[in-house]
């Protein structure tokens, strides 16, 4: 096993560029990143035994989310694919895609969010959602923003020279990993799953926001594939004295069109998928609107009556506006009450003429007398 003991985030020794990685054996050890992840590991998992222990249910989903999320980490960050996205266009494309898409989309489904508010309670609860309500927070989680700086941050660190500066100066490789994982998790954090957040859209604005950001992962994608130079020529010459050919030392002009391809291919892909996923939950959406971040009572106050309840209020003489403001069933005088207007009505209904029985409890005197 290949041991490589890195400065930055990346964790690749400048001065060891010319050798090949092994593609099994190859590691890159972060301590810095490493211990931040292990950290951030302890502390999710102290705020789920606090949410347990206070007898609030935490999904089992959220917490394995939590950690497919830190093993996508440790693949970009530590693994041969690090290594090798060091000189292999395609292989960075791959980390990339990681860093803006997956690795943020499963920590938003971990909900770190809710489960600090959950965690805290009282006054913490509620210090939490104000933050994430603030103006600044709304802005920087918005689609106005969060759309332009996705578009931006693929076209102008993939089109332009940012590529070969990234392979001359790690700490520029450093801060767009960085870059990527902040830009992806803005991003899905209003648009995916049920995190707590400032916002609440609408299916229709969540598809269109998911829609749209399609076409920079299109425009780089194929930008790249049909550019007849090289963007980063630095990647080549790292390895020049490499095995010539095969996936892992490509023509200069084939790796980059096969990084095009898996930026177009599998960005649009994993677009797709979010798309279909976000599709299905609309289709089967009750007509509360998105109503992801509602109460279990406002969930209730916002459901229309059943056709039992409207016929148990007419019967009641009760209107079928007030039907919220108060709940029969746990009302024994209401109870007693519909239960006799149905016993007079059914006495009713066994005489011709509308004529009650006149021994039923709910017979009036001047029907006894009569």
């Amino acid at each position: 096993m290949e041991l490589r003991v890195g400065m930055d985030m990346g964790g690749m020794d400048m001065m060891d560029m010319s050798a090949q990685p092994s593609v099994w054996g190859a590691w890159t050890a972060t301590p810095v990143v490493s211990t931040i992840m292990a950290i951030a590991t302890v502390v999710y998992l102290y705020g789920v035994v606090r949410v347990r222990r206070a007898g609030q249910g935490w999904p089992v989903s959220r917490t394995l989310s939590w950690f497919v999320a830190m093993v996508l980490l440790v693949i970009s960050l530590n693994s041969s694919l690090a290594a090798f996205s060091h000189h292999l266009f395609w292989a960075h494309m791959i980390v990339h895609l990681l860093m803006i898409m997956l690795v943020p989309l499963f920590l938003v489904l971990a909900q770190p969010i809710r489960l600090a508010s959950m965690a805290l309670g009282g006054s913490g609860e509620e210090r939490v959602e104000r933050f994430m309500n603030s103006a600044v927070i709304r802005w920087l989680t918005s689609p106005v923003f969060t759309v332009p700086l996705y578009t931006a941050v693929l076209i102008l660190t993939h089109l332009t020279g940012f590529q070969q500066a990234m392979f001359e100066h790690m700490w520029i490789h450093d801060a767009e990993l960085v870059l990527y994982l902040v830009t992806g998790y803005l991003f899905l954090l209003p648009l995916v799953g049920d995190e707590l957040t400032g916002h609440d859209y609408s299916y229709p604005v969540r598809f269109f926001a998911l829609l749209i950001s399609m076409g920079p992962d299109t425009l780089v994608g194929v930008t790249l594939m049909m550019t007849g130079y090289e963007i980063a020529p630095g990647l080549a010459q790292s390895r020049m004295s490499w095995p010539k050919g095969g996936i892992l030392n490509p023509d200069a002009m084939a790796d980059q069109s096969a990084a095009g391809a898996i930026m177009w291919f599998a960005g649009d892909g994993l677009m797709m998928c979010l798309l279909v996923v976000l599709a299905w939950e609309w289709i089967r959406a009750d007509g509360l609107g998105r109503g992801r971040q509602k109460s279990a009572a406002e969930l209730q106050g916002d459901r229309r009556p059943s056709y039992l309840e409207v016929a148990r209020r007419s019967a009641l003489g009760t209107g079928a506006a007030g039907m919220g403001d108060a709940d029969f069933d746990d009302d024994d005088a209401a109870l007693a009450a519909y239960n006799a207007r149905l016993a007079a009505l059914n006495n009713r209904a066994s005489y011709p003429g509308g004529r009650s029985d006149t021994t039923g409890p709910a017979a009036s005197d001047d029907q006894r007398r009569g």
